[in-house]
């Protein structure tokens, strides 16, 4: 089975890609934007990957193709989070929520699963409780 073809491609700020170029870089045309990738063409990198039996990897394309619409700072706290002793099982649930709130279902799933992970493995942060005086 192969997949439909897939969207045109475009950069996150919509331009083709066919339009970035050196030479528009040189000029200052290009924007942050024009350098990522759009979620509907990792939507369908997804689709070709499940299509070939890879699964894992179209969940992962699906996953990057939601965090494509949050600010850089939120992956990176999003990413800082996940490391190993780094988060509490309520500070990844707060993450998860807000994601499930926004447009990024599926990574909260992901972070909830974590949670679940990392507390079977021992792998949570410790609460501080407060120091007696």
């Amino acid at each position: 089975m192969t997949p439909a073809p897939g969207p045109d491609p475009r950069a996150l700020s919509g331009r083709a890609v066919d339009e970035i170029t050196l030479a528009a870089a040189a000029r200052g045309d290009l924007s942050p934007a024009d350098l990522r990738v759009h979620p509907d063409v990792l939507r369908h990198q997804a689709e070709v990957a499940e299509t070939h039996g890879n699964p894992q990897l179209g969940d992962n394309l699906r996953r990057a193709a939601e965090l494509t619409a949050l600010p850089d700072a939120e992956v990176l706290t999003i990413y800082e989070a996940l490391r190993p002793g780094r988060s509490t099982r309520d500070g990844l649930e707060a993450i998860a929520s807000r994601l499930e709130a926004g447009s990024a279902p599926l990574c909260a799933a992901l972070l909830r699963e974590a949670a679940e992970v990392y507390d079977r493995r021992g792998l949570l942060a410790v609460d501080q409780a407060p120091e007696c005086a």
